[in-house]
């Protein structure tokens, strides 16, 4: 982490440097007008030093500027967007060891080529800004990237996970009941569970849970299904057990949260999910399923309701084995979210391993492709609703190909309605790239039920003008287009003698 003192040191460093380039000084030019070394020269620079009032005063001579002008923390218009990075609480907060990069370097790397990183520093902030990206948004992203660094499997959270189950035997039992879970809150760790007090506030009838601080008191909403009740308390537990401090209080979090708050609730999350569906019973699920000729279309419902967990958490927690126990490592998660506007689809939450599959996130407002499975489900869903007043969760498998490509994903989808809001619908999706490995793994790819369909990514970038299901005009593959053609006529303009 960067301290105030660490940033001090850099500072001074980086207004050396850039004086010395002024001046066109080389190290041996200014050790000769100052008397300093070479060697301690340059550890000033990388701020891995700060020295004494006279050998500042020694440098402030050899470069004709002020002792006050050397050492303030004024700095020129050219370093002030370096300055105002290494001064932010973005740099402060975030944990670039988790990544394996060294504060100290990043810093010496930042000071090497200010004028770079001015106007790489620049590019992002007005990205930021035309996209409305807040703080959040980067630290998701990062989160997102640390996750595919390390193939979304932690084996030291698994290992916790097994610790526990053994120190009390009935967190093992399946399906696991959330009173169970309350039971060692309160027993071992002081944790009152009420579900009165979110209840009774209309205001706060979107959050699914609340701690509060200094009371040791978990709130949790009445509207909660049985396997959302157990996903919190298993969470909170992972809170305790993990020792996180910095944590959300409120579910979901209301925003603003540093990165430690956001790695530590996706840490305690990946907890309770792996307590809920232990790592040896799901594989063991998963290889059954695998072995399977033909697709069974009620697989994912049957572990939902063996282990009692929502659509999302068993989506998420393949996405934890299958790349670790099975080489599965060419998949994406996807959860999308709908409503009774059917021209609105918004891809609310992503992972990709090992490529950046398609779809993704984008902030382009443009619609994405209405022949994914994810997104046809929650139509049907919605018409569900609309027509009998009910929905439930619906399954599915298909096979997506994409238009003008050999690449082909298996897709596996559940879509449910919102327990929180009513008017949406969700699917959550696991996709993955179907190639010889994957033939191998899993048998019932080769299922002739399953459907196979063409994709694209968004309809304003597909060129398929056979696709029953556009609803948008290819605008991105027109201007292509009349780039192309712009492009030719001007070689054939050249060429003409």
């Amino acid at each position: 982490m960067v301290t105030n003192n660490f940033s001090i040191n850099h500072i001074l460093g980086l207004k050396i440097r850039e004086l010395r380039a002024l001046k066109n000084l080389s190290f041996q030019e200014l050790s000769n007008k100052t008397g300093l070394s070479i060697s301690y020269l340059s550890e000033i620079e990388k701020g891995k030093k700060y020295p004494k009032g006279d050998k500042l005063m020694a440098l402030a001579n050899a470069f004709e500027v002020s002792y006050d002008a050397l050492v303030s923390l004024q700095v020129s218009k050219k370093l002030q967007p370096v300055i105002n990075l290494l001064n932010s609480d973005f740099f402060k907060e975030f944990p670039l060891e988790i990544f394996g990069l060294d504060p100290q370097k990043v810093v010496e790397l930042l000071s090497q080529a200010p004028e770079k990183v001015n106007a790489f520093i620049h590019t992002v902030i007005n990205i930021a800004r035309n996209y409305e990206m807040r703080g959040e948004h980067f630290y998701l992203a990062a989160l997102r990237s640390y996750q595919e660094m390390h193939d979304n499997y932690f084996e030291e959270i698994e290992q916790a996970v097994k610790s526990l189950s053994s120190e009390f035997p009935h967190l093992a039992q399946l399906p696991l009941k959330a009173s169970v879970i309350e039971n060692v809150l309160k027993e071992q760790f002081g944790i009152t569970v009420s579900r009165d007090e979110l209840s009774q506030e209309p205001t706060l009838r979107d959050l699914r849970s609340y701690y509060v601080e200094g009371k040791s008191r978990l709130l949790l909403n009445t509207g909660l299904t049985s396997s959302q009740e157990g996903f919190l308390l298993a969470r909170e537990l992972a809170f305790h057990c993990l020792k996180l401090k910095k944590r959300p209080l409120a579910t979901p979090p209301l925003g603003g949260e540093a990165f430690d708050v956001v790695l530590n609730n996706y840490e305690a999350s990946y907890f309770a999910a792996a307590l809920i569906m232990p790592e040896d019973v799901l594989v063991e699920d998963i290889s059954a399923a695998a072995r399977l000729t033909k697709l069974d279309d009620q697989m994912l419902v049957k572990l939902l309701e063996k282990y009692n967990a929502t659509p999302e958490m068993l989506m998420q927690r393949l996405t934890n084995l299958l790349p670790h126990h099975f080489g599965l490592k060419n998949l994406f998660f996807l959860r999308f979210v709908g409503t009774d506007n059917f021209n609105q689809y918004d891809l609310t939450k992503e992972l990709h391993l090992s490529r950046a599959h398609s779809p993704h996130g984008n902030g382009l407002n443009e619609h994405y492709c209405r022949r994914w499975i994810s997104i046809r489900l929650i139509k049907q869903l919605r018409s569900n609703s609309q027509l009998t007043n009910r929905a439930g969760m619906l399954s599915g498998a298909q096979i997506s190909r994409y238009y003008g490509t050999n690449d082909e994903y298996l897709c596996l989808t559940l879509a449910f309605p919102n327990v929180s809001n009513p008017a949406e619908s969700i699917s959550v999706t696991i996709g993955f790239y179907i190639d010889e490995g994957l033939k191998k793994r899993i048998r019932f790819i080769e299922d002739p039920s399953i459907k196979s369909r063409i994709v694209n990514t968004t309809c304003q970038r597909c060129a398929w003008t056979d696709c029953e299901d556009r609803i948008a005009p290819p605008i991105q593959v027109e201007k292509q287009r009349a780039l192309k053609e712009t492009s030719e006529a001007l070689e054939r303009v050249g060429s003409l003698k």
